[in-house]
């Protein structure tokens, strides 16, 4: 038998080999996606250089006046607003079916929320449409404007689709995902830390908050990480309910745009190259955008999960 039959004998080589091929892959393709974005955005790129990002004008009527900057406030603005709702109310739903649930409620209800991160968008967006807006998003903004209108948050008129409809529903939409990567966490944190809180005299919520939430805090963390990851490049539910209005105004209660959402309205009607160029740059940004909060976070969960073991050495 030679060296290299023996070595390929037990499948290691083979299967060491098809590990680092199919993790190469996906780095292709993510740079395939990249220069394909990159070299159909280059007439726009070339035509309007960086104020492209900063430009707030855009009229297909005048075959020039193209400008991304609504697009991308509209993107940052419910995705961050939604992550404010979702990730505490994720986290303590989390919470309540790995630590306070009994026994008859835990499987069950586990099993609706992870029922409901399978919904399709378009159903979220239907229902967002019809039944969310107008019964509980429109009473909720008129009170909002009628208590907090001094703020520039909650001024202007009232409209039923806007940026705070679509903020709402990307959290209810992105809540199933962080509750049950949240309840993975805390189930796969080992008994004795919990064992070992209580038996030092801590109540039980002493124990959730200062002993499994900071052990499990890098995979929250995680949690986080995918469901920013929805909410950023959410299209069909969010193009729905926010409105699709050019507007800049900092109020949560008027119409707006997300990036994802100019891309499903207006792709079908580029007419003209610039146009359909305008259209993949801002596709371009998007794809940086969520590459680039993507690994900043990853970055902060590698710097938590490394800090994790030197706190508990201490």
């Amino acid at each position: 038998m030679t060296r290299f039959t023996a070595a390929w004998r037990h499948g290691d080589r083979l299967f060491d080999a098809t590990i680092i091929l199919a993790a190469l892959s996906v780095l292709l393709l993510v740079a395939t996606i990249g220069y394909e974005l990159w070299q159909n955005s280059a007439l726009s790129r070339a035509m309007f250089g960086w104020n492209f990002l900063f430009t707030s004008d855009w009229d297909p009527a005048l075959e020039q006046v193209f400008g991304a900057l609504p697009f991308i406030m509209g993107t940052l603005v419910t995705s961050l607003v939604a992550l404010l709702i979702a990730v505490p109310v994720g986290v303590g739903v989390a919470v309540f079916l790995a630590e306070l649930a009994p026994d008859w409620l835990r499987q069950p209800l586990g099993l609706l929320v992870e029922m409901l991160a399978a919904v399709p968008s378009v159903v979220y967006g239907m229902w967002g449409l019809f039944n969310f807006v107008p019964i509980f998003v429109k009473p909720l903004a008129q009170w909002l404007n009628q208590s907090f209108g001094f703020l520039p948050i909650f001024a202007g008129p009232v409209y039923g689709p806007s940026r705070l409809a679509a903020s709402l529903l990307l959290a209810i939409m992105i809540l199933p995902t962080i509750a049950v990567v949240s309840r993975d966490v805390f189930r796969a944190i080992p008994p004795a830390q919990r064992e070992a809180a209580l038996a030092l005299g801590a109540t039980r919520w002493e124990m959730i908050w200062q002993v499994l939430i900071p052990y499990g805090l890098s995979g929250l963390l995680g949690a986080v990480i995918l469901g920013l990851g929805r909410a950023l490049g959410e299209t069909v539910a969010v193009t729905m309910v926010i409105g699709n209005n050019l507007d800049l105004s900092a109020s949560l209660l008027h119409p707006g745009y997300t990036m994802a959402s100019i891309i499903a309205n207006e792709f079908a009607e580029a007419t003209f190259e610039l146009y359909l160029h305008a259209l993949i740059e801002i596709g371009l940004i998007l794809f940086c955008l969520t590459l680039g909060l993507n690994l900043a976070a990853r970055l902060l969960v590698w710097r938590v999960a490394r800090r994790a073991p030197q706190e508990a050495r201490a």
